[in-house]
C-alpha cells in the first residue's frame, strides 16, 4: 500500500478520492482515521486509570454522570464540524481551494467565539446538575462541571480543526494532534493528581493544561506555518451566506448529538437507581468499550471525505459504492475485534479497580456491550455518508431513533425484569435494528447533494 499520500496536497488527494480504487483509498484513509481512533479511545482509558486508582471509583462514576452534560454543549461543535466536513469537501470536490479556505476561516472563528459563549452556561448548570446525585458523589459532580467550562473554547476550536483535515483528505493530521493531546494528558495527570494530589481539580487542570498546548499548536499550522492549507485572518469578517449554510446544515446534528447525550443522561438518572457501585461499573465499562467502539467508527471519517468529494465533482455512482465498501470493511473489523476483545475483558476492567463487586458488573456488561460494535460500526459508516451528502437530518432522525424510541425505552420497559442490564442490552438492541434501518434509508436515497450553492 502506497503510503505516499502522506506528502500529497490537497489536490493530489482529490484527484486520488475521484479516481483511485474505492477499497485502497479508503484504507489509505482510514489508515490514520483508525489509529487516530485508537488514540482517542486511549483518552478516557488513561483519565480512568488515573481517576479509579488514584482518586477513586466513586469519583469516577460522578465523571460518568456528568460526561453526557458536557457533551450535550460540545454537540453544537461537533454539529459544525459535521456541516464543515461536508461543505468544505464538496468545495473540494469541484476543485475550488480558496473557497475552501475562506469557508474554514469563517468556521473556525465562528466555533471558537461560540465556545466561549457557552462556556458560562456549562458553568450554570453544574449546580443542578449535581443535585441529582448522592451527596458523596454530588460536590464531586459540581467541581467536575464548572471547572470544565475553562475547556470548552478550546475543545470547539479541536473539533473545527479535524472537520478541516479530514474534509481536505488528511486525516493523519488529526492523528498527530491525538498522539500530542495523549502525551500531554499522561504528563499533566502525573503532575497534577500524583505529585500535587489535587484530585478531581487535577483531573481536570490536566485538561486544561493539554487543550491550551494544542490549540497553540493548531493555530501555528493553520494560520502562521506555510503549507497548501494554510489559512488567513486578514480582513476577516463574517460572510452572512457562509455562516447560513454552516448553520443550515449543522443544526441538525447539533440537535442530533444534543438528543443523544440528554439521552445519555436520563440513562444515567436509570443507572443511578441502582447505586453509586453499579455507576461506577458502567463508568469502566465506558471506558474500555470506548476502545471498541471508535476504531469501526474511524471508518465514517473517510466515507464522509469520499462521499462529499465525489458528489461535488459529479460522481454519484463511486458515492454510493464507497459507502457499500465502507459498510463490508467495517463489519469485518468489528467482527475482528469481537473475537479479540470478549477473552481480554477481565484482565483489561482489574486495571482499573480491584472491587469484586465493581468488577463482576463490569466484566458481565461487557461481554454484552461489545457485541453491539458491530451494528453500531454499520450505522457510522452509513452516517458519514449521510454527512457527506450533505443530508444531514437523516442522522438526527435515526440517532433519536437509536437512543430515545429503541434504547431508553427499551430500557424503561425492560428495568423491572433485567435491572441494570436493560442498560447493556438496551444498547445492543438499539444498534443492530437502527442499523437495519439505515441500511434500507441507504438504498432507497437519491444520491444528490443536499447543500444548496451558496
Amino acid at each position: 500500500m502506497n503510503l505516499k499520500i502522506l506528502n500529497k496536497s490537497t489536490e493530489e488527494r482529490r484527484d486520488l478520492i475521484l479516481n483511485g480504487s474505492i477499497t485502497k483509498t479508503i484504507l489509505l484513509l482510514s489508515i490514520p482515521a483508525l489509529m487516530f481512533g485508537v488514540v482517542q479511545s486511549l483518552m478516557p482509558v488513561i483519565d480512568g486509570l488515573f481517576i479509579n486508582n488514584v482518586i477513586g471509583t466513586t469519583t469516577a462514576g460522578a465523571i460518568s454522570y456528568s460526561s453526557p452534560i458536557i457533551n450535550m454543549i460540545t454537540a453544537l461543535a461537533q454539529g459544525l464540524s459535521v456541516a464543515a466536513s461536508a461543505i468544505i469537501g464538496q468545495s473540494n470536490g469541484r476543485g475550488n481551494f480558496q473557497n475552501s479556505k475562506k469557508i474554514s476561516t469563517q468556521i473556525i472563528v465562528f466555533a471558537f467565539l461560540l465556545g466561549c459563549v457557552l462556556a458560562p452556561i456549562l458553568a450554570i448548570l453544574a449546580y443542578p446538575v449535581s443535585k441529582g446525585v448522592s451527596t458523596e458523589m454530588s460536590k464531586t459532580v459540581f467541581t467536575y462541571l464548572s471547572l470544565s467550562s475553562l475547556v470548552l473554547p478550546f475543545s470547539f476550536l479541536e473539533s473545527i480543526y479535524n472537520s478541516i483535515k479530514n474534509a481536505n483528505g488528511k486525516p493523519e493530521a488529526t492523528f498527530i494532534r491525538m498522539i500530542i493531546m495523549l502525551i500531554l494528558k499522561v504528563i499533566f495527570n502525573s503532575i497534577f493528581i500524583l505529585v500535587f494530589n489535587l484530585g478531581i481539580v487535577g483531573a481536570v487542570l490536566a485538561s486544561l493544561a493539554s487543550n491550551i498546548i494544542i490549540s497553540i499548536w493548531m493555530f501555528y499550522e493553520l494560520f502562521v506555518f506555510e503549507g497548501d492549507d494554510k489559512l488567513s485572518l486578514k480582513d476577516f469578517s463574517f460572510k452572512i451566506n457562509i455562516i447560513k449554510s454552516l448553520l443550515r446544515i449543522g443544526i441538525p446534528s447539533m440537535i442530533s448529538s444534543l438528543m443523544v447525550n440528554l439521552g445519555f443522561f436520563l440513562i444515567n438518572r436509570e443507572v443511578v437507581k441502582f447505586g453509586d457501585t453499579v455507576l461506577s461499573a458502567q463508568a469502566i465499562a465506558s471506558n474500555v468499550s470506548s476502545l471498541c467502539f471508535n476504531i469501526p467508527a474511524a471508518f465514517s471519517l473517510a466515507i464522509t471525505t469520499m462521499v462529499s468529494m465525489n458528489i461535488g465533482s459529479g460522481n454519484e455512482n463511486k458515492a454510493k459504492k464507497s459507502c457499500l465498501v465502507g459498510c463490508i470493511v467495517s463489519s469485518i473489523a468489528s467482527v475482528i475485534i469481537i473475537i479479540i476483545m470478549i477473552p481480554l475483558v477481565p484482565y483489561l476492567t482489574v486495571l482499573f479497580t480491584r472491587d469484586p463487586e465493581v468488577l463482576a458488573i463490569t466484566n458481565s456488561s461487557l461481554n454484552i456491550y461489545i457485541f453491539s460494535i458491530l451494528g453500531f460500526g454499520i450505522c457510522m459508516i452509513q452516517q458519514g455518508a449521510f454527512i457527506g451528502l450533505g443530508r444531514t437530518r437523516i442522522p438526527l432522525i435515526t440517532n433519536l431513533l437509536r437512543f430515545w424510541l429503541l434504547r431508553y425505552l427499551f430500557i424503561l420497559l425492560t428495568e423491572k425484569y433485567l435491572g441494570y442490564y436493560s442498560v447493556f442490552y438496551g444498547n445492543l438492541f438499539s444498534n443492530y435494528l437502527t442499523a437495519i434501518i439505515s441500511t434500507v434509508i441507504i438504498f432507497k436515497i437519491q444520491w444528490k447533494s443536499g447543500i444548496k450553492s451558496s
